[in-house]
């Protein structure tokens, strides 16, 4: 019923993942580079050195240039998390997981509802100039929901036989019918919002159970080794919150594309009902035209 192509969708969600995931994680730390240092340095030297080449005088100049900061390898950042364990690797598989299916998702449905809309203005177009919904079904696209629709309200018209269905009156089983596949396509645009939703719920407690299990390794480091300096809490405490960032990361797409898909679904399907109410009254009308018409017949030739 929905015939599109995944592959672009996948390669999307993979690519926007491990770009906000390294964009995040990335980011150089800055530091003031010891200006009263260097500038005290020369006044130290003994008087009677050698003079200095140019080259060595002129080799300050950059970093003067640049306002007296230098660019300083971050020791805690996200290869930290990766090499501390089991668990944190654990976690940041689960979370790129989450993010990557959420992605994917969220992209598919965005293609399967612009489909729909798309389909709902050519049937607008199309079926409805056509002689029978047979014919206007054959115009409409392969794998559209309202040629799916139509069809099979056309198949109840033309299979209502056997004993058991001849106890159900035609407009009920014709009714029965289209109901079925309206809810089957209802079924399909929903499919995966569920994950959206569990995503979302989910990934910041996700993010921090990895926080607490870092907090938790970093206290013990410092238990074992009895140093509680400033530059051995920071740097292990702030390496386990990257882990709630990435939950949080995780969560908020999930959540606004939850929120967003589902009201464009409502959309989509009010658009799919009103088709199918149309399609049920022309199917129904035209089945006592003919029966009518065929009663009138038995009778004038009896």
């Amino acid at each position: 019923m929905f015939k599109n192509t995944r592959l672009s969708a996948v390669l999307a969600a993979v690519l926007f993942s491990v770009t906000a995931a390294t964009a995040l994680v990335s980011a150089p730390a800055m530091a003031d580079a010891p200006a009263s240092a260097a500038a005290s340095a020369p006044a130290a030297a003994p008087a009677d050195a050698p003079a200095a080449p140019a080259a060595d005088a002129a080799a300050p100049a950059p970093a003067a240039a640049h306002g007296g900061k230098e660019e300083v390898e971050n020791p805690f950042g996200f290869a930290a998390v990766w090499a501390g364990g089991f668990v944190p690797r654990a976690t940041l598989i689960i979370l790129a997981l989450m993010s990557m299916g959420s992605w994917y998702i969220i992209i598919t449905k965005l293609i399967d509802q612009q489909k729909i809309f798309k389909q709902s203005k050519e049937t607008s177009a199309k079926f409805w100039k056509a002689s029978s919904i047979a014919a206007g079904s054959s115009q409409l696209t392969e794998g559209s929901p309202f040629r799916f629709i139509a069809e099979t309200g056309t198949k109840a018209t033309s299979h209502h036989d056997g004993a058991l269905l001849e106890q159900i009156d035609l407009s009920t089983w014709v009714t029965m019918s289209i109901q079925r596949a309206v809810d089957k396509v209802q079924s399909r645009l929903a499919d995966g919002l569920s994950f959206l939703a569990t995503v979302g719920s989910t990934s910041p407690f996700i993010g921090l159970f990895g926080t607490v299990w870092g907090i938790y390794g970093a206290l013990t480091n410092i238990g074992m080794t009895g140093n509680a300096s400033i530059d051995k809490v920071a740097g292990p405490v702030g390496e386990a919150l990257i882990m709630t960032a990435l939950g949080l990361l995780v969560a908020v797409p999930a959540v606004l594309g939850y929120n967003w898909l589902v009201r464009r679904n409502k959309t989509a399907m009010e658009d799919v009902r009103s088709f199918s109410a149309d399609v049920h009254s022309v199917l129904i009308s035209g089945a006592m035209s003919t029966s009518q018409a065929g009663a009138a017949a038995a009778k004038k030739i009896g």
